[in-house]
């Protein structure tokens, strides 16, 4: 009998280590808003914070509505040996989503310490005649239709009947089945919310001269060349959320090239000379579409790589997302 106490010992352990490796999966669960709701109410009947709650499902205020599914992101804790990645690839949610929840843009965890994990994006049966697999959409902040529609490749008409929707209107984190396989295109132009517009009107709310675009156009490509084309929006519409905030210049120009105490540069691009880089299609493309009111930085109103940046100040400002190798920030 003594022989086999080593053998059982090493079983033991065996398990022990099998039970820490094994993946963990949880899901979220989704609620839909009732009468009298509000943002303060469901965080405690679910006792998650109301911040987690709001990252989770883009909100950029405490609006919600009646008849609004949002999506409550569910508690983990964190184990030895567990990372961020691993965490996200274990339970089927992005990378991106976890720390956009948990606004956390750091990869350092401590054993013990609560993460929330927001719902993976399943794929679910299509619907309206798509003839395949739609995919589903939460509703952001500043979405509509035809911003929707357009991102990916579908005509407003399509959204409408895949959704069954009688209008035009939609909410932040209501979910959307994006119809594949229509074969057809949204109209080009608009201005984010009624696709009859045409191009040439896009520019009507900031009623920007061909060399501001030009100018935001080239800053976009100095500052964001190689990122995600949702990233080169991005960043053209932080800088039109300054241009709409009086604490900055009020020409495209005097922001681009604005000196804080005649020595703290906005833009790398300026001080180094790659303003001067002449834009591309792609990144004119992008100022149009923030232009059109597509705005992925959710209001932020400047961004910074945090791998290139030691500058407390704007590491110190609310996170808004995470695109790329950028990080976006309000003030």
């Amino acid at each position: 009998m003594k022989a086999k106490k080593p053998f059982i010992r090493h079983v033991s352990l065996f398990f022990a280590l099998l039970v820490l490796l094994l993946p963990v999966m949880v899901s979220a669960q989704t609620y839909q808003v009732r009468s009298g709701d509000s943002l303060y109410l469901i965080s405690r009947r679910f006792n998650i914070p109301t911040s987690t709650l709001k990252n989770s499902n883009n909100l950029g205020s405490n609006l919600i509505y009646p008849g609004q599914v949002l999506m409550i992101p569910t508690a983990y804790t964190v184990r030895p040996g567990d990372s961020l990645y691993l965490i996200a690839t274990r339970n089927g949610v992005s990378l991106s989503s976890i720390r956009a929840t948990n606004n956390r843009w750091h990869d350092s965890l401590m054993v013990g310490e609560t993460l929330y994990l927001p719902s993976a994006q399943p794929q679910q049966p299509g619907q309206g005649g798509s003839g395949g697999d739609n995919q589903v959409y939460t509703v952001r902040t500043n979405d509509s239709l035809y911003l929707i529609a357009k991102r990916h490749g579908v005509t407003i008409q399509a959204l409408k009947t895949t959704n069954r929707l009688s209008s035009d209107f939609i909410y932040p984190g209501q979910q959307l089945l994006i119809p594949v396989g229509t074969g057809s295109t949204p109209a080009p132009g608009g201005n984010g919310g009624n696709s009859g517009n045409q191009g040439g009107n896009y520019n009507q709310k900031y009623n920007l001269s061909a060399a501001d675009i030009e100018l935001l156009a080239r800053l976009v490509r100095a500052e964001a060349e190689g990122e995600s084309y949702e990233g080169q929006v991005a960043v053209a519409a932080s800088v039109l959320n300054r241009l709409n905030d009086p604490r900055y210049p009020n020409t495209i120009r005097e922001i681009v090239y604005q000196v804080d105490q005649g020595k703290y540069y906005q833009y790398s691009p300026v001080l180094d000379g790659r303003i001067n880089l002449s834009a591309t299609a792609s990144t004119r493309k992008a100022v149009q579409d923030a232009l059109n009111g597509w705005d992925p930085s959710y209001g932020a109103i400047g961004f910074y790589n945090p791998a290139k940046t030691s500058n407390r100040w704007v590491k110190s400002h609310p996170v808004t997302t995470q695109i790329g190798s950028h990080v976006f920030y309000k003030n």
